[in-house]
C-alpha cells in the first residue's frame, strides 16, 4: 500500500524559513513527478510546487517563486520543500503528491490536483506576522 507522509510544519513568524518533507513507502517513485500543494482554510487546493523524476525541471507557483525550493532525493524515496521568506499568506496545510505517470523531457510538469494519483495527510504551516 503506498503512503506519502510529511513532516516539518508548525508555527513561525513572517520572513522565516521552514522545511518539509514527505517520505514515500509502499513503492518506489523514482521515474515520475512529484509536487506540494496547499489549501488555506476556505481556499481550493493550489498547486505550489512540481519536479521531475530527476529534479532536472521544477515548477513553482509564481508567488512562490524565489523563496520555495522543490528538491528530491530517490535513494530516499522523498521530496522536500524548503520554505524561505514566509509570509502570512502562505499559511496553510501542505500536502505532497505524486503523479504516477512517466513524463517525456518535452511534456510539462503537472499543475492539476487531478494529475496526481497520491496524496500524505499533510502537515500545516502557519505564518504568524
Amino acid at each position: 500500500q503506498v503512503q506519502l507522509v510529511e513532516s516539518g510544519g508548525g508555527q513561525v513568524q513572517a520572513g522565516g524559513s521552514m522545511k518539509l518533507s514527505c517520505a514515500a513507502s509502499g513503492r518506489t517513485f523514482y521515474t515520475v513527478p512529484m509536487g506540494w500543494f496547499r489549501q488555506a482554510p476556505g481556499k481550493q487546493r493550489e498547486f505550489v510546487a512540481a519536479i521531475s523524476w530527476n529534479g532536472g525541471k521544477t515548477l513553482y507557483l509564481d508567488s512562490v517563486k524565489g523563496r520555495f525550493t522543490i528538491s528530491r532525493d530517490n535513494a530516499k524515496n522523498s521530496v522536500y520543500l524548503h520554505l524561505n521568506s514566509l509570509k502570512p499568506e502562505d499559511t496553510a496545510v501542505y500536502y505532497c503528491a505524486v503523479d504516477n505517470r512517466n513524463y517525456t523531457p518535452n511534456e510539462n510538469l503537472p499543475t492539476m490536483w487531478e494529475d496526481y494519483d497520491y496524496w500524505g495527510q499533510g502537515t500545516q504551516v502557519t505564518v504568524s506576522s
